[in-house]
C-alpha cells in the first residue's frame, strides 16, 4: 500500500511539475529584405533597396538611440524623427518598418518587450506628426542584432536603439 501511495504523489508531482515549465519563444524572424522564400521578380525588392537608401540619404538619421532601460524619445531622437516624419509625408505611399533593439544585458524576454516598447514609442512619434499608422510596421530584436559588438558602454549605447527601414 505504501508503493502505492508513494508512487501516486509521485506521479501526481511530476504532473504538476511538468505544468510549470519555461514556454519556449517562436525564433525572431528574419530582417527585412531577406529571403522569405517567395520568388524574386526583379523588380519590387530592388525599388524597396533604392528607396531604402534614398531614405538614409535624404533623413537625418535612420536610427535613434535610447538611454538605458528607457524607451522614451529625446530631443536628439525628435529631431531624428521629425526629419523622417519630413519624408514619409512627402512619399506617402511608402511602408517602414521601425525595428527596435537593446543592448546585451537583461533576458531574452524583457530585451524584446523593451524593443518592442522602443520601436511604438517611435511609430507613436511619427503618427503624431500626421504619419498614418498604417504605413508603420514595428519588430522587435531584443538583443539578437548588436550593431556594435562589445561589452562596454560604447558598444551598449550603439546597440539601444530604433531603426526605421523602408519596406516599399
Amino acid at each position: 500500500m505504501a508503493k502505492i501511495a508513494t508512487s501516486l504523489v509521485l506521479a501526481v508531482a511530476l504532473v504538476a511539475t511538468a505544468g510549470c515549465a519555461k514556454k519556449r519563444i517562436a525564433d525572431v524572424p528574419p530582417g527585412p529584405g531577406a529571403d522569405m522564400g517567395a520568388p524574386d521578380n526583379g523588380s519590387g525588392e530592388e525599388q524597396s533597396s533604392a528607396l531604402n537608401e534614398q531614405f538614409k540619404r535624404e533623413v537625418s538619421s535612420n536610427t535613434i538611440n535610447f538611454a538605458f532601460d528607457q524607451y522614451d524619445i529625446d530631443p536628439e531622437a525628435r529631431a531624428i524623427l521629425d526629419s523622417q516624419a519630413r519624408w514619409l509625408a512627402a512619399h506617402p505611399g511608402v511602408r517602414i518598418t521601425i525595428e527596435g533593439h537593446c543592448d546585451e544585458r537583461g533576458t531574452r524576454e524583457y530585451n524584446l518587450a523593451l524593443g518592442d516598447r522602443r520601436a511604438n514609442a517611435a511609430k507613436n512619434y511619427l503618427a503624431a506628426r500626421g504619419i498614418s499608422p498604417s504605413q508603420i510596421n514595428t519588430i522587435s530584436y531584443g538583443k539578437e542584432r548588436p550593431v556594435a559588438l562589445g561589452s562596454d558602454d560604447s558598444s551598449w549605447a550603439q546597440n539601444r536603439r530604433a531603426v526605421t527601414i523602408v519596406i516599399s
